[in-house]
């Protein structure tokens, strides 16, 4: 069975740092690495849809988060956006859906009161994942 590490980005420096630390666990168990980007729709119902990104926004991030894995010492099996309504399902969807043994992610500097108000997707997701998740800061 091959050693599969998810990377969820979104183009922040949090998770620009995380794809280090995932490519470095990969490359060091032999496994692979797969990235992805969860493109959260809004609206819908008798409104328009709209993404968080354009589609060419989200392959850019891909594109770059890529870079920094390939320097990092591991080019990524695969990548993908996914698209859901909310962030933390779509990563534990795709986790799902493609058979990983580890979620690596990166998450911001929130406390106190903004942390309880907007919430943690790295939190959601450790709550969640069938496997094990780490958070990379």
């Amino acid at each position: 069975m091959a050693y599969r590490v998810l990377c969820p980005v979104d183009g922040t420096e949090h998770a620009r740092h995380a794809v280090g630390v995932a490519a470095e666990m990969a490359r060091t168990f032999g496994g692979e690495l797969l990235l992805c980007v969860v493109n959260v729709a809004h609206g819908g119902g008798r409104g328009p849809l709209v993404h968080t990104w354009t589609d060419e926004v989200a392959r850019k991030i891909l594109d770059d988060a890529a870079a920094v894995a390939t320097a990092a010492g591991l080019a990524p099996s695969s990548s993908a956006v996914v698209i859901d309504r909310e962030a933390a399902s779509g990563i534990v969807g795709h986790a799902e859906t493609s058979r990983v043994d580890h979620i690596v992610m990166g998450t911001g500097d929130k406390r106190g009161l903004s942390r309880l108000m907007l919430g943690s997707v790295a939190a959601d997701v450790a709550g969640r994942a069938h496997c094990t998740v780490t958070v990379a800061r």
